[in-house]
């Protein structure tokens, strides 16, 4: 049994998107918490870390969307990993090594397909938010001095690997029905702060979004070409969110079927 957590900002999203997922019908009485009016991320998955009556737990953004083979898909990523690594930290649809080589098979609007099927779960320094799965009884939890809704997948990525634990991209393919924000809140940098801070030792950090360094060169670099979006471009917002979301899941449907089949290595470079 599986429990998925969905900190929600917005009912309607939460509902058009989420609660849509064609996986849910394959279950019986799927756990879903709904987390709602807490500061951070880091605190509202603790707390439905508690909560949750599975010890297998799946934290996913509000905007997803979860095909009806996915829940086959983790299993059989599970089944391979209970041989090959049964301890292993944190797994999500979407990472990126060490070195910065991105893995995962999933849609993100404006972006369209990103990645292709892969044959199994592959070892990543960290993973996106979209999609994250612990185990409870792991006792990897999130950290809590970690403000804002930015870099918790990182983080907890960061905190396994300091267990000895390795975590994984698997291929799940799923949709993040986005809004794609090209120019980043406080909220962001406040919190890649705070962890390059409390990783220090563990810096070069690949997160999915930005390189950590010691001397934030990357990062530097993200708000000059920020600053050109906004004030030179004038343009803040990429790929949009499709409010017709029947409609999306046809078109991602027609897309895959154009697509081959499985592959060995890694998207290069992309980022969600």
């Amino acid at each position: 049994m599986v429990t998925f957590v969905v900190a929600v900002n917005n009912r309607k999203v939460f509902r058009d998107n989420f609660m849509s997922s064609p996986c849910l019908g394959t279950l019986q009485g799927p756990e879903v918490l709904v987390q709602e009016h807490f500061n951070s991320a880091a605190i509202a998955y603790n707390d439905a870390l508690e909560k949750s009556s599975n010890d297998l737990v799946v934290f996913c953004h509000q905007d997803m969307i979860l095909p009806e083979n996915w829940i086959t898909q983790l299993q059989e990523a599970l089944s391979f990993l209970a041989k090959s690594d049964p301890n292993w930290g944190v797994l999500g649809c979407y990472g990126k090594t060490r070195d910065g080589r991105g893995w995962g098979y999933v849609y993100s609007s404006g972006r369209g397909i990103i990645g292709k099927p892969f044959v199994q779960p592959t070892p990543v320094q960290t993973l996106d938010e979209i999609v994250l799965i612990v185990r409870k009884s792991s006792g990897l939890r999130f950290d809590p001095s970690l403000p804002h809704f930015h870099f918790y997948g990182a983080d907890i990525c960061l905190r396994a690997a300091s267990m000895g634990m390795r975590n994984y991209v698997i291929s799940a393919f799923c949709v993040h029905n986005t809004v794609q924000t090209l120019v980043l809140p406080k909220e962001f940098y406040d919190g890649y702060e705070h962890v390059r801070r409390t990783w220090s030792h563990a810096l070069p950090i690949q997160t999915t979004c930005v390189r950590m360094t010691r001397f934030g060169i990357p990062l530097r670099r993200r708000r000059l070409q920020e600053w050109y979006l906004r004030h030179v471009r004038r343009c803040e917002i990429g790929g949009k969110r499709i409010e017709d979301v029947q409609a999306l899941v046809r078109t991602v449907k027609r897309l895959l079927e154009r697509r081959p089949g499985l592959v060995d290595q890694p998207s290069q470079g992309e980022t969600l």
